[in-house]
């Protein structure tokens, strides 16, 4: 669907402000919610929202439909009177809560006794209403959040081990096996359940908030899920796996001019023939929960829904793969019978084919154009701005990318003389430069790095693909969002015609939804089942 001409921000919640170790769904989101506001912008992008494993990667996570524990706000649980200040701030004593980075064992092994603190004093009879809420939130989310906390559940218990290493009739899902874990564990049990109650009891508010303020929250989900995930314990018949449960092929993309063996990413792939036999419910399902969650959504790897890079298992490299098509329209057709018009982004970055491009405009999804890309092979380069299209998003950098100084630091002098040549300036600020060319464009969408709009250089870099470790951890501190800054940013944005619609002055304003309605209504979260 087309989308009208805004502009955003592209930042993760982990990167937040805050005392507690990591960025949360806390006072620091509402304050940016409010820069965002200030500065004219409609759009704010994250990554997906979801737990964290190994390698800390929101791009592998434990679950498609469950909020990261990580993310709940202490502050919102200080003010309803199920910690005190106190307390938390004694725990946190004891482990390195860095400003500038995120530490997430540290804060992980910081938070989560005290969310489950929480618990006790929730089952001891504080904040009864909150009980109930928590009651029919379990109700509501039961087609997808028992087989999650089971599951998380079970790891813990394993001591984090992949659940094909847990006993046969675990990892196989034997009824009478898993009604006894959900006896044995049943406080445990619970207490997931109760982790991911909070995530959205603060998420949806959080999202009122933005949507009140006009602006609009861009999800993001990747293609594939991890193997090591409630989704694919849960749904085993929907993967290419064997009689033990391991993957007999894994998602990756074909060696190319960035790398020799390709890269080999792991996933299990899907099995699109048994998904269409029951018209993609489980897709119907993810997308549900992420529209109810995000109002518009990026699909990572958008081209893999045309054909898919399919390598062996046991394969060191992805260089013994082949292209297998993949679920096309029919997918997507289905998703309209479900949704309407559907509210996507088709990341379509990479070794696009023409079936990728008449796949994406068939359902008229905008694509994506990177300006970091745009200055290499001539006048020709598609990422160029005069090349570009209205239905489309310009970014000056993704999470993927350095940072637009970073990356314009490690330039040779003369790739940096053409870039110059095409701004017609300096390269001095490079990055507002890029800003500027971004909210210039004709596409409909222009999102930018917040670290590009800081200013910041490789240090802030957020990932570095195909690098273990040192990745997701970078934070802002709260005083670089100032008035000047909003202004800044205020007046590109009306310049280049991307402010939202303002309502007429004799127009009332809607009543706003308070946090507590949004808490205590489970209708919206009930769409997720």
């Amino acid at each position: 669907m087309r989308f009208p001409r805004s502009s955003g921000l592209l930042l993760h919640p982990t990167a937040l402000p805050s005392p507690w170790g990591v960025g949360d769904l806390g006072p620091s989101a509402y304050q940016f919610v409010d820069f965002l506001a200030a500065a004219g912008q409609s759009l704010w992008q994250i990554l997906p929202l979801g737990p964290t494993g190994y390698g800390d990667s929101p791009y592998q996570c434990f679950s498609a439909f469950a909020g990261n524990p990580g993310l709940i706000s202490l502050d919102h649980l200080i003010q309803r009177g199920l910690l005190s200040y106190d307390e938390v701030v004694e725990a946190s004593r004891r482990y390195d809560l860095n400003a500038d980075q995120v530490h997430y064992g540290e804060v992980l092994a910081f938070k989560l006794p005290l969310l489950r603190h929480c618990y006790e004093r929730l089952r001891e009879g504080g904040a009864p209403d909150m009980a109930v809420a928590f009651t029919q939130f379990c109700r509501d989310q039961r087609a997808w959040l028992d087989d999650y906390a089971l599951f998380m559940t079970l790891k813990e218990a394993h001591d984090g081990r992949s659940w094909h290493d847990w006993e046969a009739e675990l990892r196989t899902r034997d009824p009478k096996a898993l009604a006894e874990a959900r006896t044995q564990y049943a406080e445990a049990f619970t207490l997931q359940q109760f982790f991911q109650f909070l995530f959205f009891q603060q998420w949806l508010p959080l999202k009122a908030y933005a949507n009140e303020h006009q602006i609009r929250i861009i999800g993001d989900a990747p293609i594939f899920v991890a193997y090591d995930s409630a989704d694919v314990w849960a749904n085993p018949e929907l993967f290419f796996l064997d009689a033990e449960g391991k993957p007999t092929v894994v998602a990756g993309v074909p060696p190319d001019y960035f790398s020799a063996t390709g890269q080999l990413w792991g996933n299990p792939l899907y099995n699109w023939q048994r998904m269409a036999e029951d018209g993609y419910a489980w897709w119907i399902k993810r997308l549900r929960a992420a529209f109810t969650q995000m109002d518009i959504l990026r699909l990572d790897h958008f081209r893999g829904f045309a054909a898919y890079w399919e390598v062996p298992a046991g394969e060191e490299t992805a260089i013994n793969g082949r292209w297998v098509k993949g679920p096309g329209a029919a997918l997507f057709k289905r998703l309209e019978e479900e949704f309407g018009a559907l509210p996507i982004i088709a990341e379509d970055l990479g070794l696009i084919t023409p079936d990728v491009i008449a796949l994406r405009d068939q359902f008229d999804l905008p694509g994506m154009k990177v300006l970091q890309f745009a200055f290499g092979g001539g006048s020709s380069n598609v990422y160029l701005p005069h090349h570009h299209v209205p239905n489309c998003v310009i970014y000056s950098g993704t999470h993927d990318n350095n940072t637009t100084v970073g990356w314009f630091e490690d330039l040779t002098e003369e790739e940096r003389e053409v870039i110059r040549g095409y701004l017609g300036r300096s390269g001095s600020d490079i990055a507002w430069d890029f800003l500027r060319l971004a909210m210039m464009s004709v596409a409909d969408m222009a999102v930018v790095p917040l670290q590009d709009v800081l200013r910041l250089d490789a240090r802030a870099r957020i990932n570095t693909p195909g690098r273990l470790g040192g990745n997701w951890g970078w934070r802002f501190r709260d005083d670089v969002l100032n008035a000047g800054l909003a202004h800044g940013l205020h007046f590109f944005t009306e310049m280049y015609g991307r402010l939202p619609p303002q309502p007429e002055p004799d127009e009332p304003a809607e009543d706003a939804t308070t946090e507590d309605e949004l808490i205590y209504d489970p209708v919206d979260l009930a769409t997720t089942a």
